[in-house]
C-alpha cells in the first residue's frame, strides 16, 4: 500500500508542475503566434470588450502598474493597434482605443486559459465541481498557500516589465 500511495503522490506533484507550467506558458504561445505579451494580448481582449477606457482603469483590470501600463500602451500603439483619444472635456485624460487593425486581430486572440477552464469546468456536474474545489484547496493548505495567502509575493506586471522592454 505504502508503494501505491508514493506513486499517487509522485503523480500529483507531477500534475501540479504540469498545471503550473500550462498556466505559464499560455500566455508565451500568444506571444510568438501574434508577436504580443500576454498583458499586451490582455489590453486588447479587454479593449474589445469594454470599448475606450483610461489608461489607469486598464491598469486596475489587468493588475499592472500604471507606469508599465504607459509603456504597454506606448508599445501597441507603435504596432498600431491602439491610439490614445483626448477625452472631451477634459484634455488630460486619454482614453486608449482600438484601431481598425486592433479590431480586426482581438477577436482572433487566443482564450486565455482562466476562460478555457471556465468553460470546462461549466460542463461538469457540481458535486465533480466540488470535489475539484475541495482537492485544489487541500493542496493549497498542504504547501501554505490556502486563502491565497502565498509565502512568496510575485507580482502580476514584473514579467511583461522585463517582456515589453
Amino acid at each position: 500500500m505504502q508503494a501505491e500511495n508514493e506513486m499517487l503522490i509522485k503523480e500529483i506533484v507531477d500534475t501540479v508542475r504540469k498545471l503550473s507550467r500550462a498556466v505559464h506558458m499560455d500566455p508565451s504561445g500568444m506571444s510568438k503566434e501574434f508577436g504580443l505579451t500576454d498583458t499586451q494580448s490582455g489590453v486588447l481582449r479587454m479593449l474589445a470588450q469594454s470599448g475606450p477606457i483610461s489608461s489607469a482603469q486598464l491598469s486596475r483590470k489587468l493588475f499592472v502598474t500604471p507606469s508599465n501600463m504607459t509603456g504597454i500602451i506606448d508599445r501597441l500603439e507603435k504596432k498600431k493597434l491602439v491610439e490614445r483619444i483626448r477625452k472631451t472635456g477634459d484634455r488630460r485624460v486619454a482614453l486608449i482605443s482600438l484601431t481598425e487593425e486592433g479590431n480586426s486581430i482581438s477577436p482572433f486572440l487566443p482564450d486565455p486559459i482562466e476562460k478555457k477552464l471556465i468553460k470546462g469546468l461549466a460542463d461538469l456536474e457540481p458535486e465533480k465541481v466540488r470535489c475539484l474545489l475541495d482537492s485544489l484547496e487541500h493542496i493549497l493548505h498542504l504547501i501554505g498557500t490556502e486563502n491565497g495567502n502565498c509565502t512568496q509575493t510575485v507580482l502580476p506586471d514584473t514579467a511583461d516589465a522585463h517582456k515589453d522592454t
